[in-house]
């Protein structure tokens, strides 16, 4: 039977968040990676997506029971866990474990502070061997967790090289708009957007799982009087997410609290200008290929910031931005993790 590699997909159990993604363009990537190596990959799976990769992948489903126990062969020599939070995990197998932020330290609830830090000590007590998404994370992983000097390698996550269909999506601005995605919370920092619509036509839309803190987005739109441009559209497909991509006058992502920031990535890799909160990861990631809004997103600075770098960026080579975004690869990711399960084995 051979030597076996486990990557829990398990996250995948709910569409349209960025660990879906993670596990579903990492899983297809460790497939062919483990095909070129010779080696054996299951994946751990909710049952709805057994044989979602095809037949002739192994898989192995998830119980509830699995939060007690998980029976292990002696064959499975690697489990990599790819939800930092999980509550499966598995005693036998040498764990891998990905960290991807610790955006709830920037959450101004204690509690939850608390709580999460506790759940994820326990999970890299667990680790064998641990992977962050960023340098940043990295950093803010080491000042509060104790890893007890365990590896710890940084794994970039790769673009999303989108190669389906760009579909036209039922929400189309009728003046050039800015774009921007991810789930509609605090942390996201999208009230502010709505002051680069100031004493200009454009439009913004927002789209992601919607929250209560869409009424605080447009109240904010509401005192800056932009309210009639300000779009919450909720969740899109990738078709349609790709064409806002396309066809936006410029991405901007002010958030407050990220491990990666993939649609930065995927924005970059359409030719986009980038205007990005200097905060977390995103310096990080955007290199010199972005703007960065000022500090205290004070809306006067910020319309210029706009101005100017729309300006600029005409006269810059996005070719170098796309080949830079495209340097982050899902295939690099992969065979990095495996070089990484490889000692294992």
């Amino acid at each position: 039977m051979g030597k076996f590699v486990i990557f829990d997909c398990e996250r995948m159990k709910h569409p349209n968040v960025g660990l879906y993604f993670f596990c579903k363009q990492l899983a297809n990537n460790l497939i062919t990676e483990a095909e070129q190596r010779k080696q054996n990959l299951a994946l751990y799976v909710p049952k709805s997506l057994k044989g979602y990769w095809g037949d002739h992948i192994q898989y192995k489903t998830i119980s509830p029971f699995h939060k007690l126990f998980i029976p292990c062969s002696p064959q499975i020599k690697v489990w990599h866990i790819s939800n930092q939070m999980s509550s499966y995990i598995p005693h036998g197998p040498k764990i891998i474990l990905t960290i991807h932020d610790l955006n709830f330290l920037y959450e101004k609830d204690f509690n939850k502070q608390q709580k999460y830090l506790k759940r994820l000590q326990h999970n890299v007590n667990y680790a064998d061997e641990i992977v962050t998404i960023s340098e940043f994370t990295k950093q803010d992983l080491l000042k509060h967790i104790d890893t007890n000097e365990k590896p710890i390698s940084v794994i970039y996550n790769g673009c999303n090289l989108y190669q389906g269909e760009i579909k036209q999506p039922q929400q189309i601005p009728s003046e050039e708009f800015l774009f921007s995605i991810g789930t509609i919370l605090p942390k996201k920092n999208f009230h502010i957007l709505p002051r680069l619509l100031k004493d200009n036509s454009y439009e913004l839309i927002i789209a992601g799982i919607k929250s209560d803190y869409e009424r605080i987005i447009m109240q904010e739109a509401e005192s800056e009087g932009v309210s009639n441009r300000v779009h919450i559209i909720g969740t899109i497909t990738e078709g349609e997410k790709h064409w806002y991509y396309q066809h936006c006058k410029a991405f901007v992502f002010p958030s407050l609290s990220e491990g990666f920031g993939l649609p930065v990535i995927e924005a970059m890799s359409h030719q986009k200008p980038i205007f990005l909160s200097p905060y977390t990861c995103l310096p990080e990631i955007g290199k010199q290929f972005a703007y960065y809004l000022d500090k205290e997103f004070r809306g006067e600075i910020m319309r210029e910031q706009l101005k100017k770098g729309l300006i600029d960026f005409e006269r810059r080579d996005s070719i170098a931005e796309r080949e830079y975004a495209l340097g982050f690869s899902w295939q690099i990711a992969a065979a990095a993790y495996w070089d990484i399960y490889q000692k294992y084995l």
